[in-house]
């Protein structure tokens, strides 16, 4: 577990089995984004604490979209913290059904052999539960479209390709964008590190992804705070530049 208070003012980084999940301070409560895999639960609540909350100072869930190492808590937070999942309507159903993505790899199952540093990140993500995730229960979830704002402040920048419903989180006061998948600084398929699009073992569509990038760079936002691998103060339109390169 890494922790990190004020990533961004305001907003906090949590990181556990290479899988990122942010609290966001919304003036007396708090907005969490994603929420990792089921073992992430008590490093969770450990780092709420460390702030000097409680549990029931949570009031939403935003999920920037529907993959199990995403959703890993979100059943159980839902239920037991009486929270509303927010997702975006065209990774509702994904959300309910964390393991049955599309991805544009067709052989994904022998990407790791491929590029066998990875193996160990996602030995760490199965210890963590990544086989073990259970869906939300579609009556947790509350739908949302592209123009929506989020509690928190977040504006909903539609970026899909990684599946189909990926959103990314603008917060301009904060002058941060929450990521997801759409780039990540580490990629657990092939454990290369840096600006980068997800391998496509991973990812829905990669020239959608690819163009969605676009949407990143327009927020001219300094921070991009990703979905994997440390966050980047640079300008997200510098690391869109990098994605691209690396991406082809």
């Amino acid at each position: 577990m890494t922790f990190h208070r004020d990533v961004v003012p305001g907003i906090h980084w949590l990181e556990h089995a290479h899988t990122n999940q942010y609290i966001v301070e919304d003036r007396d409560r708090l907005v969490l984004v994603d929420c990792g895999l089921p073992r992430s639960h008590q490093p969770l609540v450990r780092a709420i604490r460390e702030l000097g909350r409680d549990t029931d100072a949570v009031s939403d869930l935003i999920i920037t979209h529907g993959h199990f190492d995403h959703v890993g808590t979100a059943r159980r937070l839902a239920r037991e913290w009486r929270i509303p999942v927010h997702v975006h309507r065209d990774d509702a159903w994904l959300t309910s059904h964390p393991y049955r993505y599309a991805h544009q790899n067709a052989t994904r199952f022998g990407v790791p052999l491929r590029h066998p540093r990875s193996l160990p990140l996602l030995g760490r993500m199965a210890v963590a539960g990544a086989f073990t995730v259970r869906g939300v229960d579609h009556m947790d979830v509350t739908s949302f479209g592209d123009n929506a704002v989020l509690p928190g402040g977040a504006q909903v920048v539609p970026t899909p390709g990684h599946t189909y419903g990926h959103v990314s989180l603008h917060f301009p006061l904060r002058d941060a964008v929450i990521a997801g998948d759409a780039l990540v600084t580490l990629d657990p398929y092939t454990a290369a590190t840096g600006p980068r699009m997800i391998a496509g073992s991973a990812t829905a569509d990669l020239d959608r992804n690819r163009a969605s990038l676009d949407a990143l760079a327009a927020t001219e936002a300094k921070s991009l705070l990703p979905g994997h691998g440390v966050p980047w103060h640079h300008g997200v339109d510098v690391a869109v530049a990098r994605a691209r390169e690396t991406s082809g």
